[in-house]
């Protein structure tokens, strides 16, 4: 960092986990993504299961974030449960689960809350945090994103979170869309999540003005790999 931070600079970074997540990326491009953010002060670093280890060397004092049942949702909720405790073995300290969107668009609510369940209480039993994604872009219906919220509250999980960044829709013109975190999603989560549940924005925030935008929107995280970005215009003024 080339310049003190101002206090907006700050509070914002410290809202940020930064993602390094590409499936393709090699060891030492991990590394060098993560030796990229190592002096920034955020709130974690979010890597796959495998590179716990290596951001926990790396990253030091930042805490590390990985990803449970990650893109699609689809594993046994003990499978889920199972992936938390390695991780968190690992030296993780915060796990963001995919839930099963599947299970979700079927109303099948008994699942979902022992899928949520299943890693809640190996993360609480590790005095970790839970973020649970919901994968918006899946779920065309408002009431099953609130019944989510809802139940996410129930259990007090610790935030409930928009996307992975790998989902993609079919749109009208035979295409595929990405909406990621909407401020229309974002606004019906933070309304339906009990205070002692935050709301992480993940998908799409890559520069300071939508960083700002989705923290007026009332979330106190943000999922992105444009820290860098984001810095850079923090410290332009």
């Amino acid at each position: 960092m080339n310049k003190p931070l101002d206090a907006e600079a700050v509070a914002i970074l410290g809202t940020i986990d930064h993602a390094v997540l590409a499936p393709t990326l090699t060891d030492s491009e991990t590394r060098s993504a993560l030796e990229s953010v190592r002096d920034v002060p955020i709130a974690s670093v979010c890597v796959r299961p495998h590179a716990v280890r290596m951001a926990a060397e790396v990253c030091g004092g930042t805490a590390v974030c990985t990803v449970v049942g990650f893109p699609h949702g689809g594993q046994l909720p003990e499978v889920k449960a199972l992936e938390a405790r390695l991780a968190l073995q690992d030296g993780a300290r915060e796990i963001d689960m995919v839930v099963n969107a599947a299970k979700v668009l079927s109303n099948d609510w008994e699942f979902i809350r022992r899928d949520i369940l299943e890693s809640l209480e190996v993360v609480r039993g590790h005095k970790g945090i839970l973020k649970v994604i919901f994968e918006t872009d899946y779920l065309a219906d408002d009431d099953h994103k609130i019944r989510l919220c809802e139940l996410c509250g129930e259990l007090a999980v610790d935030f409930v979170k928009t996307s992975t960044g790998f989902a993609f829709v079919k749109g009208k013109d035979g295409g595929y869309d990405q909406h990621g975190a909407t401020d229309h999603d974002l606004m019906l989560m933070r309304r339906h999540s009990p205070p002692h549940v935050g709301v992480k924005a993940s998908g799409g925030v890559r520069d300071l003005e939508r960083a700002r935008r989705v923290l007026a929107l009332g979330c106190t995280r943000i999922g992105t790999s444009s820290t860098l970005a984001i810095l850079g215009e923090l410290q332009a003024g």
